[in-house]
């Protein structure tokens, strides 16, 4: 027996799989007080933003994708809120910006997370406003047990907040100092501005969707918008150096909803996966999959060799320099070829006996790539912000910042796999009548006119979260997905391979080894890339390193158990038999389930 870290649970009830032990049990509170997957994962929602602030908070973004049991067609939450009305290339040019910065109100898009729970617990779920928020409501209240992490990010902010960002450190300083990891911490504005969003539902009268649709219009149109739009006319600084007010307006809360809208999917190996559009970074997973395939090699599959590991990263950065140069949202973006068989037929033999050190994006139905004037001339390492949650992972396996995510099933088969992110405490200024900041979405945009990911007014910037869920005979099978940014679809890449070609179970495949590559534009400020470069946990061990090296990789060996962050839940169609997993790295994520 393979030994794990922690055991695969299985049972017939319910499964959750969360980045935070608190979400992952509130989760499954909801399961056993007879909500379904989606209540559950709108628990999970609210309370993360509470328990995890240094990954995610109330004014950041959430896709996710979900299948129902009476229908098993998947599809996708939009809960990426799209740049404001004034978010112009020439607005940040004429400010003598050239990227938009990493952090501070600037960077900020339309807020799209909390629209995004509301609607799916009125659309998909069965309980009640109250109900769902109740337990965020009291971590933030009555308090809740600091990560360590959560104290280390404050400890590396401090300054700032002390210097230019006094909301957050009346927020995030106790007395000066970043609060003790492990002690109580109370967020009381948030949970004030979550039982107010409770109240104005409940005079809404008794309707269980009534009263979501008020909270919903006191978010975007009511107190919630007002002190976004108050807040944002204040200059604060942000990673360019200069202190500038935001750009998101009250109107621009006003016009936004999240939505729903169809995935893209790719069959493979008897299973199909489901992504977002290409309006996210989730296709590029699905080429990786498909130029996998095209390799006819079986040994390119195997995720744990020097040969296998070489294939995959050489299969991923093919798929990035095609996310850099055609994704976005666009409606034009040629995924329908970059997807198919034949365009991954045309690609895989770039993939050699040698790395490649070079950014090789393909040209689908003959159309020539484009590639931002930075990624041309800056396409080298370079530092992160401290300020820049989810910027990338170092050499070492560090990251900044980072993002959540939560995956259930229930005992009716109905999945959904979320991922959370943005508004991270030390992305931007703390709203104080709130008790939440905004997010920096906005950096993933090029200040570059007629690129897929040119910054414009109400499109939504090229994200970096990435839910998957997959599909046997038309069934849901799989829900997982992982923060970590630019790696997100590597690691569930080896994941899946992991799983379901080698038939590792959930928590073996999240267990082993894993490994990363930069070499590609990242998407967050300041936009750096690391030709050649391969990030390897130290438990793949020497003689894969070796081989990677004598192929030609750039080899940076980081700790044992510092890359990979994912979550995994798993249905049996036939069975109804339930499995989790979670991530043992960072000592955080936790699966619950019966």
């Amino acid at each position: 027996m393979t030994f794990t870290t922690r055991p695969t649970l299985q049972g017939t009830f319910g499964m959750v799989s969360s980045t935070h032990w608190i979400a992952s049990q509130c989760a499954m509170r909801a399961l056993e007080r007879g909500g379904n997957a989606f209540d559950a994962a709108a628990t999970a929602g609210f309370v993360l933003h509470v328990v995890e602030p240094h990954l995610n908070g109330a004014g950041g973004d959430m896709p996710a994708i979900i299948a129902t049991a009476h229908d098993p067609t998947p599809q996708v939450l939009c809960g990426q809120g799209p740049a404001p009305s004034g978010a112009t290339i020439a607005h940040f040019t004429d400010l003598g910006i050239d990227l938009v910065p990493g952090s501070g109100p600037l960077a900020a898009a339309v807020p799209g997370a909390v629209d995004a729970w509301l609607l799916l617990l009125r659309d998909r779920g069965t309980q009640s406003l109250e109900e769902i928020l109740e337990p965020a409501i009291g971590y933030a209240r009555a308090g809740h047990p600091l990560l360590e992490r959560v104290s280390a990010t404050i400890g590396a902010v401090q300054g700032l907040f002390e210097n230019d960002w006094p909301t957050s450190a009346q927020l995030w300083l106790v007395d000066g100092r970043p609060p003790a990891a492990g002690a109580l911490f109370t967020n009381p504005a948030y949970a004030d501005t979550l039982q107010r969003l409770v109240d104005e539902g409940r005079a809404a009268g008794a309707g269980r969707e009534a009263q979501i649709d008020a909270a919903r219009r006191a978010w975007s149109q009511g107190f919630v918008a007002q002190a976004v739009d108050a807040f944002m006319r204040k200059p604060l600084r942000d990673s360019s150096g200069g202190a500038h007010p935001g750009l998101v307006t009250g109107a621009d809360m006003a016009r936004f909803s999240a939505s729903w809208e169809a995935p893209v999917t790719t069959d493979w190996r008897g299973y199909t996966v489901a992504k977002t559009t290409a309006w996210g970074q989730g296709p590029a997973l699905l080429q990786s999959l498909r130029l996998l395939d095209a390799l006819s090699d079986p040994a390119a599959l195997d995720p744990s060799t020097a040969y296998g590991i070489h294939c995959a990263t050489e299969a991923i950065k093919l798929s990035y320099a095609d996310r850099e140069a055609w994704y976005g949202d666009l409606p034009d973006v040629p995924l329908q070829t970059l997807l198919s068989r034949e365009y991954a037929a045309e690609r895989a033999p770039l993939i050699g006996a040698r790395a490649s050190w070079e950014l090789r994006p393909g040209r689908p139905d003959g159309r020539e790539p484009r590639l931002a004037r930075h990624v041309l001339d800056h396409a080298h390492p370079g530092g992160g912000d401290a300020t820049t949650g989810e910027p990338t992972v170092s050499a070492s396996g560090v990251t900044r910042g980072d993002t959540c995510h939560v995956d259930v099933v229930d005992r009716w088969g109905n999945m959904i796999s979320a991922t959370p992110s943005g508004g991270w405490l030390q992305s931007s200024p703390t709203i104080p009548d709130l008790g939440f900041c905004l997010g920096s979405r906005m950096q993933m945009f090029w200040l570059e006119e007629g690129l897929p990911a040119s910054l414009a007014p109400g499109r939504r910037p090229r994200t970096t979260l990435t839910p998957t869920l997959v599909l046997r005979d038309g069934a849901p099978v799989l829900a997982c997905g992982s923060p970590g940014g630019d790696q997100q679809d590597q690691w569930q890449l080896i994941f899946l391979l992991r799983h379901l070609l080698q038939g590792a179970s959930l928590q073996e495949a999240i267990d082993a080894p894993m490994w990363n590559t930069p070499a590609f534009p990242a998407s967050f400020w300041p936009r750096t890339s690391e030709p050649g470069a391969l990030v390897v946990e130290e438990r793949v061990g020497p003689a894969v390193i070796a081989g990677l090296r004598a192929m030609g990789h750039d080899v940076r060996v980081c700790d044992p158990w510092s890359l990979g962050r994912m979550c995994a839940v798993a249905r049996d169609p036939g069975s109804g038999l339930l499995s989790a997993g979670a991530n043992p790295r960072g000592m955080q994520g936790y699966a619950v389930g019966r």
